[in-house]
């Protein structure tokens, strides 16, 4: 568990302002989460992930105090891009990587939860299921979405994804489970918060790729 207790996610102010210096710094280690996944079917969510993780940084560096939380940016970028906006830049960027965050979060929710096929308890299967269909299927066309099903497929036990998530160690499963729902209380509410201002700035486009 080490892989996300270690990098814990900040408190939301009660305004949900998401903090864009403090975002950056605890997505930046969330590529490595789907080397946990064991396959590399999941190698190209990981490289849009870094990707996008790298856009938004290029953008925050260019004016760290201008660019202050992430609803800051995408105001900026609504001004300089007009008609072209919300399918430029960092907003761009954002939007893609929110739906990869929410199909994390689904999918340790759905573990913490308990959810799984009785036949097969120690598969993730359902749980990856889930996250895709939840976060990310309806953003693809037919042949990613082959490609997906795939990858879920190929997803490991339970118990090797937990001990991936704990670097190697060996840990009790209820122990690791707990720091899940620990990571999952602040990781949520920010995902849940860019969601929210996606949707009240009409900035969220649906598109399939």
């Amino acid at each position: 568990m080490a892989l996300l207790a270690e990098h814990q996610f900040k408190q939301l102010p009660a305004d949900k302002q998401v903090d864009t210096r403090s975002f950056l710094e605890s997505v930046s280690y969330l590529p490595s989460f789907f080397d946990c996944l064991g396959s590399t079917v999941f190698s190209p969510i990981k490289a849009d992930v870094s990707g996008n993780i790298t856009k938004i940084k290029a953008v925050y560096d260019t004016n760290p105090t201008r660019f202050k939380t992430l609803q800051h940016i995408l105001e900026a970028e609504k001004e300089m891009h007009g008609a072209e906006w919300p399918k430029v830049g960092a907003t761009l960027a954002l939007m893609w990587l929110k739906r990869a965050l929410k199909f994390i979060q689904v999918l340790l929710q759905s573990i913490a939860d308990g959810e799984r096929d009785d036949t097969n308890p120690n598969l993730i299967r359902v749980n990856a299921t889930k996250a895709y269909e939840m976060a990310l299927k309806r953003y693809h066309g037919w042949l990613v979405q082959k490609l997906f099903k795939a990858a879920v497929y190929a997803a490991p036990y339970k118990s090797d994804f937990l001990k991936a998530l704990s670097k190697g160690r060996d840990v009790k499963e209820e122990e690791c489970l707990e720091k899940i729902r620990q990571f999952l209380v602040n990781f949520t509410a920010t995902v849940d918060a860019i969601y929210e201002m996606y949707s009240k700035m009409n900035a969220e486009l649906d598109y399939t790729v």
